[in-house]
């Protein structure tokens, strides 16, 4: 018998894919034919959206890049578009854009397939808020949050594919599969946390077993129905091949731990 703790058995990050992606949104329309400047810590970069490709321009002080790559987009909420891309000029990178035409706030994700490193994820995750231009800045810009803190939740990404996350901390939380070619299996792995509204998260996890990691957009707003869109992205079986896809999956709250203040993970 195979123990589900013997990690070199578990399921490479293209297994996953076939099926996973059962319950991804509808792609939006929201970007196409808009040009997008975003301004950040960064510098600047202009995205001009086509119907599903995206033309870009990053510009520092000291050095520009460009690129064209295919996009996928979801609806979150009124305004607010997630964006995703693998960038083909660097296919070691994926690129997640929160766009909210509403506030004039953006929160861009790098997501990186770095070399082996002890101590690290292979997989790392770069989070820069900024601002889109043109449109009027209003209300609080996406910044780290801790309220998902204590939560448990259940996730369906198909009707064979089912996760629990449990959220320990800013910083930590817990998985376990329920069904699908991935059931008996649960870790504990990095999490970045990151509101966007109010009971509109970013969430994203890196993964240390499997060199990949993911980047979602999680709607807590009706707590028995929530809704995320996300991207996984890491290697395949033979550790040299990216892969690249997107999801989503419907959710509800299973239940939330109060802790002692003084023993408040969050403090």
């Amino acid at each position: 018998m195979t123990s589900l703790s013997d990690t070199s058995t578990w399921l490479p990050l293209d297994g996953l894919a076939p099926g996973f992606d059962a319950n991804k949104g509808a792609l939006s329309q929201e970007l196409t034919g808009r040009t997008v400047l975003l301004t950040d810590d960064d510098g600047y970069t202009e995205y001009r959206f086509a119907a599903d490709t995206v033309e870009w321009e990053h510009r520092t002080q000291d050095q520009t890049h460009t690129g064209t790559d295919r996009y996928e987009a979801f609806d979150i909420a009124d305004g607010l578009v997630y964006s995703q891309f693998h960038r083909a000029d660097e296919p070691a990178t994926a690129v997640s854009l929160m766009l909210d035409f509403t506030t004039g706030h953006a929160l861009t994700v790098h997501t990186t397939i770095g070399d082996p490193e002890p101590g690290r994820t292979r997989v790392r995750q770069r989070f820069t808020p900024g601002r889109i231009a043109g449109t009027p800045a209003h209300g609080p810009a996406p910044a780290a949050t801790n309220t998902l803190t204590g939560r448990r939740a259940l996730w369906v990404y198909s009707p064979e594919h089912a996760y629990e996350h449990v959220y320990l901390s800013p910083d930590w939380y817990s998985w376990q599969c329920l069904a699908g070619p991935e059931r008996g299996l649960a870790d504990t792995d990095e999490n970045t946390i990151y509101q966007l509204r109010p009971g509109i998260y970013v969430f994203a996890w890196r993964e240390k077993v499997i060199p990949c990691a993911a980047v979602t957009v999680a709607d807590h707003r009706d707590l028995r129905g929530l809704r995320s869109h996300g991207a996984l992205f890491g290697l395949d079986e033979t550790g040299r091949t990216p892969v690249h896809f997107t999801f989503g999956a419907y959710g509800r709250l299973l239940g939330a731990v109060v802790y002692p203040a003084d023993l408040d993970p969050t403090r």
